[in-house]
């Protein structure tokens, strides 16, 4: 059994508290009793965490919209599992659902997830995206520091020079300053500076 579906399988059966039904779910190899958990009313969200999953994972889009809902949700293992099951379900509307998840301001707690699926995907939204996410971050006494981490770390894994105005901003920020430099190294054309040039302007 896949690591990620070993993981989501044990916390969803304690959730449930195990039983038939949640036995019959995780063994069901019928895509359409596993999609129809997806529409029918009144379904725990444990069964539609554990459909929507395990039809992410097969290519199956009629999960999209499940796995969406379920990247921003506020908690972080159903978050982690959504973009594990996003990022293999090869479904064209999955980076800019991502993306428009990064970028809102009204749910950036929970922007830690979309921010990392998107370095994963590797798509035309993603460093866009990430700049924009980590612009905002930069603000003063800003509280979101592992979503500007991770989009330092990931705008360094995508090594867009479209990054480096931004990832030289975040030089300035103590709990950013050494990933950026980092980031800044992995930019084509940027190894060995790490630091903005100075004799620029």
């Amino acid at each position: 059994m896949d690591e990620e579906l070993r993981s989501l399988t044990e916390r969803l059966r304690a959730e449930a508290g195990g039983g038939p039904e949640f036995d019959r779910l995780a063994a069901t190899e019928d895509p359409d009793a596993l999609a129809a958990v997806l529409t029918e009313p009144g379904q725990p969200l444990w069964a539609r965490e554990l459909a929507a999953f395990r039809l992410g994972v097969a290519g199956d889009r009629r999960a999209f919209e499940s796995l969406v809902l379920l990247l921003n949700h506020r908690d972080p293992p159903r978050c982690a599992s959504a973009a594990h099951a996003l990022a293999r379900l090869g479904d064209p509307r999955t980076a800019r659902a991502a993306a428009a998840l990064a970028t809102n301001e009204l749910r950036v707690a929970y922007a830690l997830h979309p921010v990392r699926l998107l370095v994963e995907l590797r798509a035309p939204e993603s460093v866009p995206a990430l700049i924009t996410t980590l612009e905002r971050r930069l603000r003063p006494h800003d509280p979101y520091r592992r979503v500007a981490l991770a989009c330092v770390e990931g705008l360094g894994a995508l090594g867009d020079a479209r990054a480096r105005p931004v990832l030289t901003q975040a030089l300035a920020h103590p709990a950013l300053a050494q990933a950026a430099v980092r980031a800044l190294g992995r930019i084509p054309g940027q190894q060995g500076r790490g630091q903005p040039d100075s004799s620029r302007t």
